[in-house]
């Protein structure tokens, strides 16, 4: 972390509180980007981004207020926004409005999360390179797009209590797609993999290499796989379909701004609102929120209010027992903050987000959950969501299907969409599989501004009862 940066976080505490604030966290963000866009073994693009700057928090007056200042060159551009803040707050002060925030142990701690293998743009280049001449060579690809990136990370955290908190990180991520054609028809499969960590995220043990020549041969086959007519029957969800299903009706509804009601205008509500302590599924549904799950996207050890993270049940035996918790919300809801409040940036005011979301393992083989199944379809791989406000009626695309007869797979199908309502779903769940897995999300968006946010969900392979379709 630049000491400078550093040094005008903690003189803007002092001076905040000294201009009357009640309470004021800053965060000293440095990032740099650093990315390469490859189509059909071709270098389309290469960029750098660099950015720094600070985020200013505070409350006065029971109102709380927020600005940020990129790249900073005096403390006199500090004072300056402070004083706005702080007016902005005495502006909108309702005097019986008291901001009343969970007690948080003060914290004097650097962590450096471990990269065993530091990346580089031309590594990123070559293994680019590599994956794409993969993907041309088989049969029916037309296309091939590789974008590698990784993040140098660093982030410090004061606030008016006495933390001190920074954190050093490095996200390394591959995105691939790649594009079939023949006979008149264009079939497409896209993955993502990464984690955080260094390069080793993407090439131990040959991974993206491999995932490269699966993609590419699924896609190719698809160019001959069959539609299918709307039916409703049994499920079988790999766990990247899985990823994509708890994220968008298991953890966005787990977030308590939205169960409060504070997003409703971005599909911001909760199916599940008020019905803590009461069933929301089958006894084989289990969910949890955590941040301490090492190599994640969404593996951190504070969060931007400066709480310690830890794993938090969400459902357990398909009982709804807990929600995710700021230092404000956990207030209203009696029960303690779960380190979730997270910004995009230092540009940005933190909200409550999902770390790494997931439905708990179970402990039946996918094979023994398949071999059980007389008539019904296995689903695999996330595609493109589609829910209501309150997530309750949701409906899913993967990016490819197979029949299941008689506990056998046979014909592979296409352009298949999987739809529910949530708690019929979660209800219907008899079986979850030994496979737990986490996968990379990329492109979260919440909020107004809009934050993405990167993190990491998952989950089993999982059983249960929906109606499914082919669409154009």
């Amino acid at each position: 972390m630049n000491g400078i940066l550093q040094d005008l976080a903690d003189k803007g505490i002092r001076y905040a509180m000294d201009s009357g604030a009640q309470y004021c966290d800053i965060r000293a963000e440095e990032q740099e980007k650093k990315s390469v866009n490859i189509e059909n073994k071709e270098i389309e693009n290469v960029r750098t981004f660099s950015d720094s700057g600070l985020g200013i928090r505070l409350f006065k007056e029971g109102a709380w207020s927020f600005c940020s200042i990129t790249k900073p060159e005096s403390f006199d551009e500090i004072k300056e926004k402070t004083n706005d803040a702080i007016k902005n707050s005495s502006h909108h002060a309702k005097k019986n409005n008291k901001v009343d925030l969970y007690p948080n142990p003060t914290k004097n701690i650097k962590v450096d999360f471990p990269v065993l293998k530091k990346p580089s743009i031309d590594e990123l280049i070559s293994i680019g390179l590599e994956c794409s001449k993969i993907i041309l060579e088989t049969p029916r690809i037309i296309k091939s797009v590789i974008s590698p990136w990784y993040t140098t990370n660093s982030k410090y955290f004061v606030n008016s209590e006495g933390s001190k908190i920074e954190q050093n990180f490095t996200d390394v991520v591959t995105d691939m797609i790649s594009v079939a054609h023949d006979e008149g028809i264009t079939q497409a499969i896209n993955i993502t993999e990464g984690g955080r960590g260094g390069l080793e995220q993407i090439t131990s043990r040959g991974k993206i290499q491999l995932k490269a020549k699966e993609i590419a041969q699924k896609a190719s086959e698809l160019i001959f796989a069959k539609s299918i007519q709307e039916e409703t029957g049994t499920v079988v969800m790999n766990p990247d379909f899985v990823s994509l299903l708890t994220h968008e009706i298991l953890g966005h509804p787990s977030e308590a701004d939205r169960v409060l009601g504070k997003e409703m205008a971005w599909a911001g509500g909760a199916w599940w609102k008020g019905r803590i302590g009461m069933k929301v599924g089958s006894e084989n549904l289990n969910v949890f929120d955590d941040p301490t799950i090492k190599e994640s996207l969404g593996w951190y050890n504070f969060d931007d209010e400066g709480v310690e993270t830890k794993k938090t049940k969400l459902v357990e035996n398909g009982i709804l027992v807990n929600h995710m918790q700021n230092r404000e919300t956990a207030r209203i809801f009696n029960t303690e903050p779960t380190g979730n409040m997270r910004a995009t940036n230092y540009r940005f005011m933190p909200l409550i987000r999902m770390a790494c979301t997931c439905i708990g393992n179970g402990d039946r083989k996918p094979d023994e959950i398949i071999k059980e199944v007389k008539n019904g379809y296995l689903i695999s791989n996330m595609k493109i969501p589609s829910i209501d406000m309150k997530r309750y009626n949701w409906s899913i695309s993967c990016q490819y299907a197979q029949k299941i007869e008689n506990g056998k797979i046979t014909d592979l199908l296409r352009d298949v969409i999987v739809m529910g309502t949530a708690p019929e779903f979660f209800e219907s769940i008899d079986a979850c599989g030994n496979d737990f897995t986490v996968r990379p999300i990329t492109n979260c968006g919440k909020g107004d501004p809009m934050q993405s946010m990167i993190m990491g969900n998952g989950g089993p392979t999982v059983r249960g009862t929906a109606t499914i379709k082919s669409v154009n």
